[in-house]
């Protein structure tokens, strides 16, 4: 035989020269759940190892996560009930909890990089990304508001602003509102090919965000978010979000979606990110707790695999994990 493939695996020193594939940190962002109060630090109980925290938490949270070199985060608040309305007002709201951590935060550690969420349903009252009418989600409507949203992330101090709602013109909508304002070096991390999917129930129940039953009200989002069935509306939605000026195109989920980044990473030029979401690391945290993984080695190989179909940006609950990893 003239080729043989193993040859370039029989050691470590060969199989490091022969890697196709490097993850590092500055490829992970860590999403982290805010809420507001003083010595607040909850464990989300469907997303073990991860917690709601309150400012003073979060500050210290930040703080060893840049020690370890680990430096973009995602914040992700949960509001309390007597805060929500039927069209979101408290998202911009002065005294908004929310934006007075980001603020902090970038005072105390002005070299980290922060992603904001830019959606309603943390602040609706009937848990959708948009305002509802008479059963429907109103799509015009809630530009206004998402609008007003990012132009208080932007003035909190947030680098990149992640609209999730699937809205459709959200990127253009956003952007011109910010440029009109001054703040042409925010960036967009749109939610591009957001799927309607199973796995985020953790997230939800983290942040109390699920889609409330009630008369003429949507039980689900699938009239706004994607259909898991579809690869080519993904192509669709990316040259929208391309074009409307978005800074980053995201997939998510990530694991059951290997295919839609590895799609758009082969036809667009934007960096790619990918949600490797709630759900999924749920379900890789409790088989490593009934011993049926090894943690340490399948959480690792389940970034990898994610990184190698195309994700330039990586947002996990594992990023912290990941980051320790790399320090021993």
């Amino acid at each position: 035989m003239l080729r043989r493939p193993r040859r370039n695996r029989q050691s470590q020193a060969i199989r490091n020269l022969s890697t196709e594939t490097h993850l590092n940190l500055d490829h992970l962002v860590y999403p982290l759940f805010v809420v507001n109060g003083n010595n607040i630090k909850e464990e989300v109980s469907s997303l073990p190892g991860n917690f709601r925290m309150s400012a003073d938490h979060l500050l210290r949270e930040i703080e060893d996560c840049m020690q370890l070199g680990l430096n973009s985060f995602i914040l992700f608040p949960a509001i309390d009930e007597e805060y929500k309305d039927k069209t979101g007002t408290y998202a911009y709201h002065p005294d908004n909890f929310y934006l007075d951590i980001a603020r902090k935060i970038k005072k105390e550690f002005p070299e980290s990089c922060l992603i904001s969420d830019v959606a309603l349903d943390p602040y609706n009252v009937d848990g959708h990304d948009g305002i509802v009418k008479g059963g429907r989600i109103l799509n015009d409507e809630t530009l206004v508001q998402l609008c007003k949203m990012s132009i208080a992330q932007a003035e909190a101090g947030f680098d990149i602003l992640g609209p999730s709602d699937m809205m459709d013109g959200r990127v253009q909508a956003i952007r011109e509102a910010l440029d009109q304002k001054g703040f042409h070096n925010t960036g967009i991390m749109s939610y591009t090919a957001k799927y309607a999917s199973a796995f985020y129930g953790p997230f939800r129940d983290a942040l109390d965000s699920a889609p409330v039953e009630g008369e003429n009200i949507p039980k689900d989002k699938k009239t706004y978010q994607m259909n898991p069935a579809n690869k080519r509306e993904a192509l669709i939605e990316a040259e929208l979000d391309t074009t409307e000026g978005a800074d980053f195109l995201m997939v998510k989920p990530a694991l059951n979606y290997l295919d839609v980044i590895h799609l758009l990473k082969d036809n667009f030029e934007l960096p790619i990110a990918a949600y490797h979401v709630s759900g999924e690391c749920a379900m890789l945290i409790a088989a490593c707790q009934k011993g049926w993984l090894n943690y340490e080695q399948a959480m690792p190989e389940t970034l990898l695999s994610i990184h190698r179909a195309g994700a330039d940006v990586i947002l996990t609950y594992f990023a912290k994990d990941f980051a320790k990893m790399t320090k021993k």
